[in-house]
């Protein structure tokens, strides 16, 4: 195989891990509740499978690169959004209290959402070491 075809290959396999995480997110935070999830899982679950997905994405455009400079981006990507939580101006305030506005760039700030999403990230992370080892052998 050569290295395109690799890289190619790579980037739709992360695209089609992120997108079964974007449906797993999605089903968790318009289901969770109804199914009887506690808060804790539904809210902090989400923000997992969040970091997860960011990893994949950031890792589809960066196919081919470092496993090192996708983790730092993906991090860095992460902080940034929650970040932005605390810059308000009403056109941003009024996209945040849309569901996707919710969804992409969350209503509130929390050092916990950080510490959910760089678990994401880490999770992430390790279903691709390990899928990376598993298709060595």
């Amino acid at each position: 195989m050569q290295v395109s075809q690799f890289i190619s290959r790579q980037m739709v396999t992360r695209l089609v891990y992120a997108a079964i995480v974007i449906a797993l997110g999605l089903a968790l935070r318009l289901l969770g509740y109804r199914i009887g999830l506690p808060f804790f899982i539904v809210k902090y679950g989400g923000s997992v499978l969040w970091g997860m997905m960011v990893f994949w994405l950031i890792a589809a455009v960066l196919a081919g690169k470092t496993m090192r400079l996708v983790l730092i981006a993906s991090a860095l990507l992460a902080i940034a959004v929650e970040l932005i939580r605390l810059y308000h101006t009403p056109w941003l305030d009024d996209f945040r209290a849309t569901f996707f506005g919710a969804l992409l760039l969350g209503r509130v700030f929390s050092l916990w959402n950080i510490l959910a999403y760089l678990t994401g990230i880490a999770l992430a992370f390790g279903v691709e070491r390990r899928v990376a080892r598993t298709n060595r052998i």
